[in-house]
């Protein structure tokens, strides 16, 4: 009876003890580069101070380096103070952890070049997770009879016309498929493989099952894009925006049941008409045919010049593609819109410019024509800085692709005058969001909303171009904050990539039927990340399914739940893990350098 007695208060007294705590240490569980910034993050519930932090070796505990915790910060979050602990000086290889003079321990984590290795390839999973047609994944096909046309009279196709648009991406954990997204991601990895080729393996076929191909799976993932983007651009008078609409989200299901719009399994597709289109009793913002168009010019382009030796006839096509979407985003200038029929979200683009800065500089990389990069810095100076990174918000996919992605082409292709005036843009754009996070502890200048990870994604990017491409190293630190948030430098402490590291705090009940139904795994799929409290507290039938793990570090300020019933901070996107494909990529090849 004793030892039941003893054995009691030992359990009551452990759980007491960790009840109590109330400072923490935030890794990147990925683990640091030994030349690049090391910076770890210490948050208290209390105003305590903290003067300095030792480094251990885990397998020693012996202390390796010692550190001052330098500067306060006050109230963020949850949390009444903290401290960045920066160990940057130490670059060997090991697996360490922190101690600060408080008690408080890190996790353990690793220093060594080869921490993003594999990493962009592992994110590749969800993209072939994601696929239509054929599944690799459930090795099923699915969306086989998209779809029936809408909007389309003025080419000749009546409402409810056939057409064959199947292929591509659903575009998160419900099963609508956007070209704008799509286009955007398609880019993204035809980048990736262009910029970083080296770090991408071949494991996969072309239909994503296993086997090797001789194409790296980044490229075979690209051209599974490109496929269906011709299809969304059959005829140079046609161009179609969307599959499917909202009516999707009546039930959670495989995407192979999907019967949800009146003609079997036949689902919507929506031409762009760059007019107003429906919008439930309300219509779209719509303005013009621009947007998407110019995104299908920057991807047939890409993917011509990168195709051109390896399949001379279907790059053609491509290029062909390309000047006709070039065409197509010159009948009406302005932004192309999505379509919802029973809510009131969108992915609401308000920009376009950006877009057609891209498209011109790409032009002028096919066909060597000055006017277009002419053209493109007219665009450029149209909208320098993407609006968000100056307004410190934005409605839901206002301002995509969250970065602009002509800059980094200008500077590459331009001339000396425009390379030194789009660099300016992209520092001009780091030092307005930096001026925001040097106030807080994690360096958070990226707003809360809706898919901030995926902003935040795009803004490490843009870091990584300036510090690489001008030489300037002041934001890298900061760049480096960016990608240590994605991966537990955060209030959370929390991986916001799932499966991500395999041995870490990730995402494990995502807003996927994937998983909730089956249990399935959606490795390497990013999730939208945190939001505002006053946008989590608004949003139409949410609610949590379990106990919330993270309770104790939600705020007033920002909350992030790993719960199915999040769907606006823990569902993942098909396009933000694109973007994320490159990030990994660059870091990886980053780690391949010689000091």
């Amino acid at each position: 009876m004793q030892k039941i007695l003893f054995l009691l208060f030992g359990l009551i007294f452990s759980v007491s003890l960790q009840a109590e705590q109330r400072s923490w240490i935030r890794i990147n569980q990925l683990g640091y580069l030994p030349n690049h910034s090391k910076v770890a993050v210490w948050v208290s519930k209390d105003p305590v101070k903290v003067k300095r932090f030792s480094l251990h070796d885990s397998q020693t505990d012996e202390v390796v380096f010692r550190g001052k915790a330098g500067k306060a910060f006050g109230e963020y979050g949850p949390f009444a103070r903290g401290y960045r602990l920066d160990f940057t000086k130490i670059e060997t290889r090991g697996t360490y952890y922190i101690k600060s003079d408080d008690g408080t321990r890190s996790p353990s984590f690793r220093i060594d070049a080869d921490v993003y290795e594999g990493a962009a390839d592992f994110a590749l999973r969800y993209m072939r997770q994601q696929r239509t047609l054929f599944n690799p994944y459930l090795q099923d096909s699915c969306h086989t009879e998209d779809g029936f046309t809408l909007y389309a009279g003025s080419v000749g196709l009546p409402d409810s016309t056939r057409i064959d648009v199947g292929g591509g991406w659903h575009d998160a954990s419900d099963y609508l498929q956007y070209a704008t997204t799509s286009a955007n991601a398609t880019y993204h990895m035809l980048m990736a493989y262009r910029d970083f080729p080296s770090v991408f393996s071949d494991q996969k076929q072309a239909n994503g099952l296993d086997g090797a191909n001789g194409v790296a799976d980044v490229l075979d993932e690209a051209i599974w894009g490109l496929d269906w983007l011709l299809k969304m651009h059959p005829k140079p008078n046609m161009m179609f925006n969307q599959i499917a609409d909202d009516r999707d989200h009546a039930s959670m299901r495989l995407p192979g049941l999907d019967s949800l719009y009146g003609r079997g399994h036949e689902r919507p597709v929506y031409f762009i008409d760059g007019e107003r289109q429906q919008r439930g009793e309300f219509l779209n913002n719509t303005t013009g045919t621009s947007s998407t168009a110019a995104k299908f010019v920057a991807a047939f382009s890409l993917g011509s010049k990168l195709l051109a030796q390896d399949r001379r006839d279907y790059a053609d096509s491509l290029w062909s593609r390309a000047q006709s979407a070039y065409d197509y985003a010159h009948i009406k200038p302005g932004v192309t819109q999505t379509v919802s029929v029973k809510s009131p979200y969108i992915y609401a683009e308000d920009n376009w410019v950006d877009d057609m800065e891209l498209a011109e500089a790409f032009m002028y990389q096919l066909n060597g024509e000055a006017i277009h990069l002419n053209k493109a810095m007219d665009y450029a100076r149209k909208e320098p800085i993407t609006p968000w990174m100056i307004r410190d918000t934005a409605n839901h996919y206002q301002y995509y692709p969250f970065i602009n992605l002509g800059h980094v082409e200008m500077v590459k292709h331009g001339s000396e005058e425009m390379k030194d005036e789009v660099l300016g843009y992209y520092k001009n754009g780091i030092q307005t969001v930096y001026d925001r996070a040097k106030k807080n502890v994690f360096l958070r200048g990226v707003p809360f909303i809706w898919c901030s990870n995926n902003l935040t994604t795009a803004f490490a990017i843009q870091c990584l171009w300036y510090r690489e491409l001008s030489g300037d190293a002041q934001f890298k630190e900061f760049e480096q904050a960016n990608i240590d948030w994605l991966f537990g430098v955060n209030p959370w402490g929390t991986s916001m990539v799932y499966g991500l590291p395999e041995d870490g705090d990730t995402p494990s009940d995502p807003h996927s039927a994937f998983t909730y139904l089956h249990g399935y795994p959606i490795d390497g799929g990013l999730v939208d990340g945190p939001v505002y409290s006053s946008i989590f507290n608004n949003l139409i039938g949410i609610q949590l399914y379990k106990e919330d793990g993270y309770q104790e570090f939600q705020s007033d300020l920002v909350v992030y739940h790993d719960d199915f019933g999040d769907y606006s901070t823990n569902e993942p996107t098909m396009d933000g893990t694109a973007s994320l494909i490159y990030l990994l990529a660059a870091k990886e090849n980053e780690s391949k350098k010689k000091p």
